[in-house]
Parts: C-alpha cells; structure tokens; sequence
C-alpha cells in the first residue's frame, strides 16, 4: 500500500456544516459535542443537512497471539476460538448491541489457532475465506508475521473493506477477538509514538500486578528486538502486529482512501489506525472514536490522532462494542443537524 496522503473530508462541506450549526434554533455552543460530530459526520457524507446513518457495517477480524502462551493474559488462547464461535451464534456482548442498534456483522479468522472443523462446511469457508495463518509469532521472541504475510493480511483488510463498501456501508466500524491482543496492539502504539512499554501497557483482560510487570517486559524486549524497523509503519505491523491487526490497519486504510467514515473501537482499532495514519497521512480525519478503553495506549493513541471518544463508560470488552454502543450518540448529532429549526425561520 502506497504511502500517499489522504484527501480529507470536504472543508467546504465541513464549513456549511458549521454554517448550519450555528444557524440552529438552539442557543450557541448549546449542542457540544453532539454538534462538532454532526459536522464531521456532514464532511465525510459531503452533504448537509447529513444523510440518516441507517447502514453500519462491523467486521470482527479474529486471531490468535503466540504471545498470549507467555504469560500475558488472564484468560487461555482457547477462549478465541469458543468467542469466534459465539459471535456466529449472535450471543456476544457486541451482538447484543449491534442487533439493537441495527449493526450488520461479519466475524473472520485471520489467524485463529485452530480450523473450525465442527462448523458447517459453508460457515467454515466464509469464516476462514481470508485466513493468512494459525496465530502469530510471539513478538519478544520472533517477528509477528513475514512480509508476504504482512501485504496479504494488509490486502485481506482492503478486500473486506471493498465488500463492505460495496454492500452500501455508510460506515464501517472494525471490530476484535483474540487473547492476547492487547500486547501487540500496546507495541504498535509504542513503536508509533516513540514511547517505552511502561507508558503504554494496561490490565487486558484484568491481569494483576505481577502480570502487569511481566507484561510491560515483553513489550519492551519486543520493541529491542524490532529496533529501527519500527520507523517503517508496515515493518511495524510484521515485526510487532499479527494477522488480525494487519488486516484490520489494511480495512480502516480503504476506508478512508474510499471516504467512508470510522467509527473506532478500543485499543485494537486505536492501534491500527495509528498505523493506518502512519502509511498514509491523513486517513485520521474520516475516524472518529467510539468510547475510551480503560487501556492507556489508546488514550494516547487517540490524542496523537486528535480525537475525543464520543463515550467513556470504562469499557474493555473489545470486539467492537464501544464503538456499536457509541453510534446511537453519532445518529443522534446528524438528526440534530438536520432536524432542528433554523433560527431564521422562526419568524421571532
């Protein structure tokens, strides 16, 4: 993938937008953030008033994490696959929230350990249609992936990002499972902002202090290990990523180069669109984030990509649902901007 800057958002757009903010019979500034995501969301449409979300597309990119065998997380790697299973039956978490909200969603296996052979056939091929990999390389130990794996798991994201689009997705949310995952998504942040492991490293799944400390030491033997190859976004996603991570940079990537709006998840969407800005600048301005995770390198993440998360509720549960929990807030800013009275007709 090229490394071109992105055409952003319409400022012309974006300042009609803004025009018709403040043309709202609703005193100034009266909306907060409801109005300034109302205006985002106008930009990314190229229209306003801003068309009703009603199509939102989530795709939960599934895969295991040799690191998770090191000690790094509360809960066994076999519980990616019995999630992976669960979100095809529709009783997850995200599930739940997506059916209430009207959310399509598509889990897929880039990397799970094992093959799914107890699913029915045609369930099977569509859930392991793109896989690159059983899991990953322990990153303290051996790079993530190869290059030939990193550019398929990159064009699986762009493919599955196509689908989507193609499918009449007017936005996109990318969604996780795999345990483990926070340790290299926390890398990928690292490796991105310059910082030390300490800076970065969080709890996961709710792991204790020891853990936390061991924790913290694999991801800083992990960034030693990568050196200066983590100046280069994509050597990044090899040395310190996996193949659920790298499509997942590779699908927020197309998004934006196809402009159409993000909403961003935890700590595994935060990390990939760091990434994604990093290979192509600008591809920040088509997200918007979701909810803050309790993990502090999305925070850091998502300041260094200058959004504000439209909820903060204390949610790790990954999978995409802060960002599923957070789209009635998005709807409700565009019926704001589109629905209200201007002043000027009042006839006051």
């Amino acid at each position: 993938m090229s490394q071109s800057r992105i055409t952003p958002p319409s400022p012309d757009v974006r300042a009609q937008a803004a025009a018709r903010l403040a043309a709202l019979a609703t005193p100034p500034g009266a909306l907060g953030r409801l109005g300034e995501i109302g205006v985002w969301l106008a930009a990314t449409q190229g229209q306003v008033p801003p068309a009703p979300v009603e199509r939102i597309r989530l795709v939960i990119f599934a895969g295991d994490h040799g690191v998770a065998a090191h000690g790094v997380s509360a809960f066994p790697p076999a519980i990616t696959g019995a999630m992976v299973r669960t979100f095809l039956a529709g009783k997850a978490g995200v599930s739940a929230l997506a059916a209430t909200h009207g959310v399509t969603v598509r889990v897929l296996d880039l990397g799970v350990d094992e093959d799914f052979t107890d699913l029915p056939a045609d369930v099977r091929a569509a859930l392991t249609a793109h896989k690159v990999r059983r899991s990953s390389g322990a990153i303290h130990l051996t790079d993530a992936l190869t290059a030939e794996e990193t550019a398929a798991a990159l064009a699986v994201g762009e493919t599955v990002a196509r689908e989507e689009i193609a499918a009449g997705a007017q936005l996109l949310i990318s969604g996780d499972m795999g345990i483990g995952n926070t340790t290299p998504a926390a890398a990928l942040v690292a490796a991105g902002l310059g910082l030390p492991a300490a800076e970065v490293v969080g709890r996961g799944t709710g792991i204790d202090d020891a853990g936390l400390a061991h924790k913290t030491a694999v991801i800083d033997a992990a960034l030693s290990r990568a050196g200066a190859r983590t100046d280069d976004p994509v050597e990044t996603l090899a040395a310190l990523g996996s193949a659920d991570l790298a499509a997942t940079t590779g699908y927020l990537l197309t998004a934006a180069r196809a402009g159409v709006p993000v909403l961003l998840d935890g700590l595994m969407s935060v990390a990939c669109a760091l990434t994604a800005d990093r290979i192509a600048p600008g591809a920040a301005a088509w997200y918007a984030a979701g909810h803050r995770s309790t993990e502090p390198a999305q925070s850091m993440a998502l300041a260094k990509l200058g959004l504000e998360p439209l909820l903060d509720l204390g949610l790790r549960l990954g999978e995409g649902s802060g960002a599923v929990a957070a789209v009635p807030v998005l709807r409700s800013a565009g019926a704001l901007l589109r629905d209200v009275a201007l002043l000027a007709d009042l006839g006051a």
